[in-house]
């Protein structure tokens, strides 16, 4: 990797890396095998007809296209050598393509700014470690099986036992896009009462939703973030969401998943346990986000000239 001084004025106003041919192509292709473990099932999976409700789901709720997924980018201030026309968000210099940052913060500068206030604001809390997953329980409580989510699977326990729990441990959910799928009645025994425009005043980093988000962030950042961080992030979602399901009342013992029974002491120490080491994962993706959109945000206020 190189550096070379670029003009005043703009975002490139400083120094910027070179990636050398070799050296980048071996990162995208190193990239490409990464993801296509995840995309190549999802894929099979979607054309056979057999959706999964731990494997596909980030697929499915997030609905970034796997195609995306697999597009390796090298970020905002990198120079690939020897390239030309890599992509529509990229411009030819004398050394290579780059991203063509002003023409993308021109369009996504609101966006990036938003992002970093709600991670600098959740990143400020203590995280909360005693929801113990009733979020995925109030998200059947008293709905008939046909409607709930995941039909497809059994569940762990009959309705009136599933309702006895939601009801005997009420929930915590600081999360409005896992809010927002609680069942009507479920919705009182919520704690809180997120919304949307409450979300960077509730968000907390305990939270397993807000940890998968991650990944969110950092798609819709691309590609002004290194697709490596997107994959990283993709990877934490993904372990989180087999905890979700485990920790649900779905039983998803066909499927291979041991059940996390947050019913019972022994399993709210487990969830508990899990929750911490997911937020300890999730704290330098969360700080590195942070700062690419800091980073950018300072590129956007530079003045030209």
């Amino acid at each position: 990797m190189r550096q070379y001084r670029a003009p005043r004025g703009g975002f490139y106003d400083g120094a910027v890396r070179i990636l050398d041919e070799p050296e980048w192509r071996a990162r995208a292709e190193s990239h490409q095998r990464r993801v296509d473990a995840w995309i190549g099932p999802h894929l099979e999976r979607r054309q056979a007809g057999t959706p999964h409700p731990v494997e596909d789901f980030l697929f499915d709720y997030y609905g970034y296209r796997p195609g995306r997924l697999r597009r390796w980018h090298p970020g905002a201030g990198v120079v690939l050598a020897g390239a030309s026309g890599y992509g529509a968000d990229y411009v030819d210099t004398a050394e290579g393509s780059t991203l063509d940052v002003e023409r993308l913060l021109a369009k996504r500068g609101a966006m990036v700014e938003w992002t970093a206030t709600l991670l600098s604001a959740t990143a400020s809390r203590q995280g909360h470690f005693g929801c113990f997953g009733m979020h995925e329980w109030a998200m059947v409580y008293k709905l008939p099986a046909d409607e709930v989510r995941h039909a497809a699977q059994p569940l762990r326990m009959p309705p009136e036992e599933i309702a006895a729990v939601v009801e005997r441990r009420g929930a915590r959910c600081s999360h409005f896009d896992a809010f927002r799928f609680f069942t009507e009645p479920a919705r009182p025994l919520n704690t809180l009462h997120p919304t949307r425009e409450r979300q960077a005043e509730l968000e907390q980093p305990g939270c397993l939703h807000a940890n998968m988000d991650l990944y969110k962030w950092a798609y819709k950042l691309s590609p002004l973030v290194p697709s490596e961080l997107v994959a990283d992030c993709f990877e934490l979602a993904r372990d989180i969401r087999t905890l979700d399901m485990r920790a649900s009342p779905y039983d998803l013992g066909a499927l291979g998943y041991e059940p996390v029974p947050i019913e019972t002491p022994e399993g709210r120490v487990t969830y508990a346990a899990a929750q911490r080491g997911f937020a300890e994962r999730a704290a330098p993706l969360r700080r590195t986000l942070l700062e690419l959109c800091e980073r950018l945000l300072d590129g956007l206020r530079v003045p030209a000239g």
